[in-house]
């Protein structure tokens, strides 16, 4: 994900803050942007998507990023060769978004009681936004809303505007009989939001789009306060127009909120200086069925027995709606700055990057790719001219003519360093190093800060190219260093081989990098896509093969998932990594604290 830019950030105009006492300032709410407006039936804003122009070339449309505007000649040509089908730019697989809705369900006693507390604008049946509120980013999901059917959605969304609100919605949901599910920023990518097309009960959504401001920043105790509904980029722009920074910044920070971040778990790129969700979260308010579990103060450690917070981290709306956390900030650093590097093959990034894991200061992100990815970001360059093609000339028959790399073997290392001038020297001198010792060499902070910068445009290209029939999802895993490479292998060649016994079209798109740093171990991110003309029911296929791909990573040493969560797209695999008993110990805590099944998301198969 790309990073907030720091000196952008810093010339955001403070709004009027409020102080509360000596040490405390409440910032004023964040006025709503219409140009920010999401789209409904694909990923991202409204004024962005990757288009066909009329001579066959990629083009991004818009103007929010450095893509924007600019024709990606590349691309296509890149996409034949790479899945060996001839793709043409005018057979348009065409969506019928929206497709036809689900009548809603109504429960007129829970209607009835929500009016005495929600105003008329904090209540709607509209069918686009029910539908939109029932799925999230699966291609699954992204798939069914174009060219399928969606069997259930929610009947009613609402917008509560503080925790006593949801107090209210979750105490009238239990006395009249409703499911609650919780909606942040809908980024999931694991049927988190799917419903239960046997649900007989009206089926509320609790869209925490209101609460969405940041409570108090506490500048002695360094620590902030934040509603659940408030999104990622609007957090990270307020707290920097202050000084300060969470260091949360996942691949969706753009739209995932503070509540889904804790709800699944969630992981930053930037987690090597600044820790998981789960290391920055340091209390949190959450609306159950028996009640607001709370408490009066926020230490930076106790033991006090049993802890309820570390429970409801990744509990994916099965136990409660979570309406706040309190989180750990750090001081903007004084310099952020990219790097990159590349290597000859795989092989020698990985060692690096598991030497690297084991130093004593590592660079805020640092993010290995393969070879075929490599080339991927290198079919999304623009075209160059003058100097400038001159320069990429001479720097390509330098790395591949003098140095001896080779094209078909190379791979890239993406950094981001934060912290003091002295700190980022140092860091710098020390990869440099490193690399140099894995068969490495520097690349330049330029291909560094595009490298993150693409991160953008992944989510967008799949949804253009599910037009042309290119049908594409990640998934993730994690895993010890020692099974880290043979993992990456084990899967590659399982889907590559079960894609051929399949005698589907063309070549599947396998590609794979290596992501948050551990002692133990690392994340491990998939790409995987392939052409489906031809193909019947392909979503369906995909989803197969994905699982495929699943049973070999749980094989191979890897974990379930590292931030994604579990959903209902991998509840099937909790047997094969949980024990009976352990589970019946998750059925137990869900039957105990919600006995009515209020929060009926159904994740996890709770």
């Amino acid at each position: 994900m790309p990073t907030i830019d720091q000196k952008d950030a810093r010339s955001i105009k403070k709004p009027i803050a409020l102080v509360v006492d000596g040490a405390r300032f409440v910032p004023e709410p964040i006025a709503p942007n219409t140009a920010d407006a999401e789209s409904l039936d694909v990923w991202g804003f409204r004024d962005t998507r990757f288009a066909m122009g009329s001579d066959g070339h990629a083009e991004v449309l818009g103007s929010r990023y450095e893509l924007s505007g600019q024709k990606l000649t590349r691309l296509m040509p890149w996409i034949r060769e790479t899945l060996q089908v001839d793709i043409d730019s005018k057979d348009v697989f065409a969506s019928h978004y929206p497709i036809a809705i689900p009548a809603p369900v109504a429960n007129e006693a829970f209607s009835a009681a929500i009016r005495n507390y929600l105003q008329p604008n904090q209540i709607t049946t509209d069918s686009e936004l029910r539908l939109r509120h029932g799925h999230g980013q699966t291609q699954e999901e992204m798939f069914a809303i174009k060219y399928g059917s969606v069997p259930r959605v929610p009947d009613l969304i609402v917008y509560p505007a503080n925790t006593e609100q949801v107090e209210k919605l979750v105490a009238s949901a239990a006395k009249t009989g409703v499911s609650l599910v919780p909606y942040g920023g809908g980024t999931n990518v694991t049927e988190a939001l799917r419903c239960d097309a046997t649900e007989h009960r009206t089926i509320v959504s609790v869209d925490m789009g209101l609460m969405n401001r940041i409570l108090w920043v506490d500048t002695a105790n360094m620590t902030a306060c934040i509603e659940a509904g408030a999104v990622g980029r609007n957090i990270a722009a307020q707290l920097a127009s202050y000084g300060y920074t969470m260091g949360h910044e996942p691949d969706s920070i753009e739209f995932s909120t503070m509540g889904g971040w804790v709800a699944t778990n969630a992981s930053g790129m930037k987690k090597n200086k600044y820790g998981n969700i789960e290391d920055l979260v340091l209390d949190m308010t959450v609306v159950t069925a028996n009640g607001v579990l709370s408490r009066t103060s926020a230490a930076p450690r106790e033991s006090v027995g049993s802890d309820w917070r570390r429970i409801i981290f990744g509990s994916e709306g099965t136990l409660g709606i979570v309406t706040s956390a309190v989180v750990k900030l750090f001081p903007l650093p004084e310099v952020q700055e990219y790097g990159s590097l590349v290597f000859r093959s795989f092989e020698d990034g990985c060692g690096f990057m598991q030497e690297l894991a084991r130093a004593s200061s590592v660079p805020a992100s640092v993010r290995l790719v393969d070879n075929m990815q490599f080339q991927f970001g290198q079919a999304l360059k623009t075209a160059s001219t003058g100097f400038k093609a001159y320069k990429s000339q001479l720097e390509k028959f330098f790395v591949l003519n003098i140095k001896g790399f080779e094209a078909d073997k190379m791979v890239a290392c993406t950094l981001v360093y934060e912290g003091s001038r002295a700190e980022i020297a140092q860091q710098k001198k020390f990869v440099t190093a490193l690399g140099a010792k894995h068969n490495g060499m520097a690349a330049g902070s330029e291909n560094g800060r595009r490298g993150y910068q693409l991160t953008y445009g992944i989510a967008y290209i799949r949804d253009f190219l599910m037009n042309y029939y290119v049908i594409a999802e990640s998934f993730e895993t994690s895993a010890a260093w020692s099974d880290v490479q043979p993992l990456i292998r084990n899967v590659k060649k399982r889907l590559e081989d079960e894609y051929a016994a399949r005698k589907l079209p063309g070549k599947p798109f396998v590609t794979a990098r290596v992501t948050q740093l551990y002692r133990s171990g690392a994340a491990i991110y998939f790409y995987f896509a392939f052409y489906f003309k031809g193909v019947p029911n392909p979503s369906h296929v995909y989803a197969e093969l994905e699982n495929i791909a699943r049973e070999e990573i749980l094989r191979s040493g890897g974990s379930l998932s590292h931030h994604h969560g579990v959903g209902k797209i991998r509840k099937q695999f909790l047997p094969d990594i949980m024990s009976d008993p352990a589970l019946a110990w998750k059925r137990g805590l869900k039957a105990a604290t919600d006995p009515l099944n209020v929060f009926g998301a159904g994740n996890q198969g709770l």
